[in-house]
């Protein structure tokens, strides 16, 4: 099995097969993708190639996107994680972070991803961590800066799906 990160309320691991079905639940409920709607997944065999890249991001660098779950349940919440992208000629580990509506306003998201990202800066320190934010979505926002991560509008892109503001830590002076 492979690594397991624990906080206080959250057990964090990488995703097996399994968990095929959750990263559908996810990934194709409305309300969490209302900021990212090209993320939406329409059918089941989308979360199996999304399960897949995820698993072949671990394979190849030893870090991913994590399943997230409540240490005494096995429900997925949902999922965080980093994954090796380009920004503006600079490689940067992309802070991804999706849960159920269910688990909103809980401060899971929050735990979650600053256990990721304190965990990632230790692994992988030689690379920026960076999330791209839309500007509306003011909830995703604070999650970024209580992980650590401050504003760094000088790097701002459009996306696929309207603007990013990007939120970054560990950024090369």
């Amino acid at each position: 099995m492979r690594e397991e990160l624990l906080t206080a309320r959250l057990s964090l691991r990488p995703p097996v097969p399994d968990d095929v079905d959750a990263i559908f639940a996810v990934h194709s409920d409305p309300a969490t993708c209302l900021h990212n709607p090209s993320d939406a997944l329409s059918g089941r065999a989308e979360a199996v190639e999304l399960f897949k890249r995820w698993d072949a991001h671990w394979h190849r660098y030893g870090y991913g996107y994590w399943v997230v779950r409540r240490r005494d349940a096995d429900h997925p919440l949902g999922f965080c994680g980093t994954k090796l992208m380009e920004l503006g000629g600079m490689a940067v580990l992309n802070l991804f972070y999706r849960f159920e509506a269910a688990s909103w306003g809980h401060g899971v998201a929050s735990e979650a991803v600053t256990a990721v990202v304190e965990w990632v800066t230790e692994r992988v320190p030689d690379l920026p961590v960076i999330a791209r934010v839309r500007p509306a979505n003011t909830a995703s926002q604070r999650v970024a800066t209580r992980a650590g991560l401050a504003r760094a509008g000088h790097l701002d892109v459009p996306g696929e799906d309207g603007l990013d503001w990007i939120y970054a830590k560990n950024l090369p002076t």
